[in-house]
C-alpha cells in the first residue's frame, strides 16, 4: 500500500501541470490558432512567479497558501500577456503559427537565465516550498482515497480540477465555448454570423496562455527548490496530450494521467521496489515516456479530431 501510494502521489504531481497546459492548448486550438509556444510560456509563467515566491519569502511578505495563490495569480497574468505576442503575429500578421510559436519558445528561457544573472547574479531563483499540505482536514481520513489523494498534496491538484470542470463548461455549455469551437471549425461561418473571429481567437490564445503560465510554477513546485529557466519539455509534452486527448477536455484528463504515470516511472522508479529489481539501465526509464509518446502518436495522429480550421491564418476578405 506504501509504494501504491507513493506511486499516485508522484503521479499527480506530474500529471496536474499536463492537464493545465494541455487545457491551455485547447482554449488556443479550439480558437483555430496552434500554440506551439506553451512550452516557452510555461517558463516566463514559472519565471514571473517563482521570482515573486522569492521576493516574497526574502522580506516576508506572505506564506504558505495564500503566497501560492498570488504566486498563481502572477504567474497566469504575465503568461496570458506574453502569449499575445504570439496571437498578434499569428492571427493580425498571419505568420506561420509553427515558427511564431517556436521563436517564443527560443526567446523565453534565454530572457529568463538573462534577467536572472541579472538581478540575483545566478541563474537559478531558489525559494522555500511551503506549499505541500500534509493532510488535508477530513477528506485525509476517508479510507484508502484519503492517503491516496489527501495526503502529502499540493492546493494546485485540486486547482487544476477545477480547471477541467469549468473549462468542459464553458467550451460545452456558454456561448461564448460555442463560438470558440466555430471559430476552429469554419470561421467564415462564424464570422457570417456575426461573431468577431478575431476577438475570440485573441481571447482563446490569451487563456491559453493564462493556464500554460500558470501550469510552469504548477510543475516547479513539487519537484525542486530552485528555477532555471527550464521545464524540461513539458510544454511539448502537453502537446502530445492534447493530441492523444483528441481535443476534448475528459480525455485529455485520461492523456493526462497516462503521461503522468510514465513519467512517475522515469522519475521516481528509484523509489518503487519492483523496477529497482527489475535491473534496467537507469537511461531506459529516463528515455521511456518519451519514446512511448512517439510511438502512442505514430499510431493514434490519424484518427486526429483537430479542428477543421486549426492553424490557418484567418483572412476576412478571402474564403
Amino acid at each position: 500500500m506504501d509504494t501504491l501510494n507513493y506511486l499516485v502521489q508522484q503521479m499527480m504531481v506530474f500529471s496536474i501541470p499536463l492537464l493545465i497546459v494541455a487545457l491551455g492548448g485547447l482554449y488556443s486550438e479550439r480558437s483555430g490558432v496552434v500554440n506551439i509556444a506553451l512550452d516557452g510560456i510555461m517558463i516566463i509563467g514559472a519565471f514571473s512567479s517563482v521570482f515573486f515566491i522569492h521576493y516574497a519569502q526574502a522580506h516576508q511578505i506572505l506564506s504558505g497558501q495564500s503566497l501560492l495563490l498570488v504566486a498563481l495569480l502572477i504567474a497566469g497574468l504575465v503568461g496570458g500577456l506574453f502569449s499575445l505576442l504570439h496571437a498578434v503575429a499569428a492571427i493580425h500578421l498571419k505568420a506561420d503559427q509553427t515558427i511564431s510559436g517556436t521563436a517564443l519558445n527560443i526567446f523565453a528561457p534565454a530572457f529568463a537565465v538573462y534577467v536572472a544573472r541579472m538581478i540575483l547574479g545566478n541563474k537559478g531563483i531558489g525559494f522555500a516550498n511551503q506549499f505541500i499540505i500534509p493532510k488535508v482536514p477530513l477528506l485525509s481520513k476517508i479510507p484508502v482515497i484519503g492517503d491516496l489523494f489527501f495526503t502529502k498534496a499540493y492546493l494546485t491538484t485540486y486547482i487544476g480540477i477545477l480547471i477541467l470542470v469549468v473549462t468542459w463548461f464553458v467550451l460545452y455549455k456558454t456561448k461564448f465555448g460555442l463560438r470558440l469551437r466555430s471559430c476552429g471549425e469554419n470561421p467564415h461561418a462564424a464570422d457570417a454570423a456575426g461573431i468577431n473571429v478575431y476577438k475570440i481567437r485573441y481571447m482563446g490564445v490569451f487563456l491559453s496562455g493564462v493556464l500554460a503560465g500558470m501550469g510552469g510554477l504548477v510543475f516547479i513546485l513539487p519537484i525542486s527548490t530552485e528555477f532555471s529557466g527550464d521545464v524540461a519539455g513539458y510544454g511539448f509534452l502537453a502537446l502530445a496530450v492534447l493530441i492523444f486527448g483528441q481535443w476534448h477536455p475528459w480525455k485529455i484528463l485520461g492523456a493526462a494521467f497516462m503521461f503522468g504515470l510514465m513519467k512517475t516511472i522515469s522519475f521516481a522508479y528509484s523509489g518503487i521496489p519492483f523496477f529497482v529489481n527489475l535491473g534496467i539501465p537507469n537511461v531506459i526509464y529516463k528515455l521511456f515516456p518519451y519514446v512511448l509518446t512517439l510511438i502512442i502518436l505514430a499510431f493514434t495522429s490519424k484518427n486526429s479530431a483537430a479542428p477543421l480550421a486549426s492553424g490557418e491564418p484567418y483572412d476576412k476578405g478571402k474564403r
